[in-house]
């Protein structure tokens, strides 16, 4: 007997197997936008409160750095590259919290927590473009202390206009091309599961947890781009400041230790503000990770520490205090010559 061979065939009227994969696929939820959670789990009189209090940092943050980009700008008694790279901190800063605070704010104010998956791609770029910028010229920044206090006859040399232009230029390219690279190795995958993100704006570490694909390799990438990126610069500030604080124990004028002490302390605050926090958010495993824990530190690093920055520095610099007394008289005396 011959044997019978059957065969299942799909109708003309009912799609094929391979047909049907397809369709589930392109049926599969893909994330077009994210819903920022921030503080919408809070009460709103808590919203309220905390719409305020982040309202009146802000304000302070761009008031205090838009001063000293002013007065380090225009006032020839600090035109010394310290206060040219803090004019360009100060710019760094005002960026930084720009690309953050505003989302948040309205947030806070209104029940639509949506946003496009091109603008968490274009704020989560600026976060890591201006903050790898300020990790850089941080490090600049000490080197400049290093070379002032360490190699003062040669320090004009070194230091000059044309040197402080490139370096601040280096930081501004490494972070921008490194802030390429960031965004590519978090939206690489396609998206279709959760959208909800658990913080006040697009954190690389949690946007990539949202992924479809295996986040594994992403997240190495990341944390071994920020070893390169804040432990890299952090070697250069510790260098240079063991050697500052060796020359400056080898010194006899305690008035001279004194100033400089004040100086070095100023920026020495600000890097263990922002270093502490950005290392927290990027080199910590993520199951250690948690609302709880993440949005305290994501608050340090994007709103605190730009607001803390001018604080530190124009209270322990008499040549920036003496700078700002300046410029509020002549704007007083603008003000009364006007009226």
């Amino acid at each position: 007997m011959t044997p019978i061979h059957c065969s299942l065939t799909y109708p003309s009227f009912l799609p094929s197997r391979s047909r049907l994969q397809r369709v589930d696929q392109q049926n599969s939820s893909t994330v077009s936008e994210f819903i920022l959670v921030g503080f919408e789990q809070s009460p709103p009189s808590t919203q309220a409160s905390l719409f305020t209090l982040f309202l009146a940092l802000y304000s302070l943050a761009m008031a205090m750095n838009g001063l000293i980009i002013f007065i380090t700008w225009t006032d020839p008694r600090l035109n010394s590259p310290m206060y040219f790279f803090l004019g360009h901190l100060s710019f760094l800063d005002i960026c930084f919290i720009t690309t953050t605070i505003p989302q948040m704010l309205i947030h806070l104010v209104t029940k639509n927590h949506i946003v496009s998956f091109a603008s968490c791609l274009t704020q989560m770029y600026l976060v890591f473009g201006v903050g790898v910028a300020e990790c850089i010229l941080l490090a600049f920044m000490a080197y400049d202390r290093y070379v002032a206090i360490c190699h003062p006859l040669n320090y004009a040399q070194i230091i000059s206009r044309q040197m402080c232009v490139r370096l601040v230029l280096t930081s501004w390219i490494f972070g921008m091309v490194n802030g390429i690279l960031l965004d590519y190795m978090t939206f690489r995958g396609p998206f279709c599961r959760e959208n909800h993100i658990e913080n006040f704006f697009c954190e690389a570490p949690i946007v990539i947890s949202l992924s479809c694909g295996d986040p594994k390799f992403s997240l190495k990438v990341i944390f071994l781009d920020a070893i390169v990126v804040l432990l890299s610069p952090m070697v250069l500030i510790v260098t240079s400041y063991a050697r500052i604080l060796a020359s400056i124990l080898s010194r006899a004028s305690s008035s001279g230790r004194g100033k400089t002490f004040s100086t070095c302390a100023s920026h020495l605050t600000v890097v263990i503000f922002f270093y502490t926090s950005a290392m927290f958010s990027y080199m910590n495993p993520r199951s250690t990770h948690g609302p709880d824990k993440d949005k305290p530190f994501s608050l340090l690093y994007t709103i605190i520490t730009p607001m803390c920055n001018p604080v530190i520095y124009s209270f322990r610099n008499k040549e920036m205090k003496g700078a700002m007394r300046r410029a509020l008289g002549r704007g007083n005396l603008a003000q009364a010559e006007s009226v």
